[in-house]
């Protein structure tokens, strides 16, 4: 992610979603390690909220790249 701040906006979209879709592998195996109870109920909360945040803060920044890349009609 940090090389996509440094980017030109034309270029930072496909690293956002490559961060998006690692981000989401984190959730995946997070599920896994709690179900099979590896993680207990109070760091699964703690750890998925932030998870949660990031991905909100992701999701924002994909939109905003995606809506300044669209030609104008």
């Amino acid at each position: 992610m940090a090389a996509a701040s440094f980017l030109p906006r034309g270029e930072k979209e496909p690293y956002v979603r490559v961060a998006i879709r690692k981000l989401d592998t984190l959730r995946i195996l997070l599920m896994i390690a709690w179900e099979s109870r590896a993680l207990d109920t109070k760091k699964y909360g703690a750890i998925s909220k932030v998870v949660e945040e990031v991905g909100r803060q992701l999701g924002g920044w994909y939109g905003q790249l995606t809506r300044q890349n669209q030609t104008p009609r």
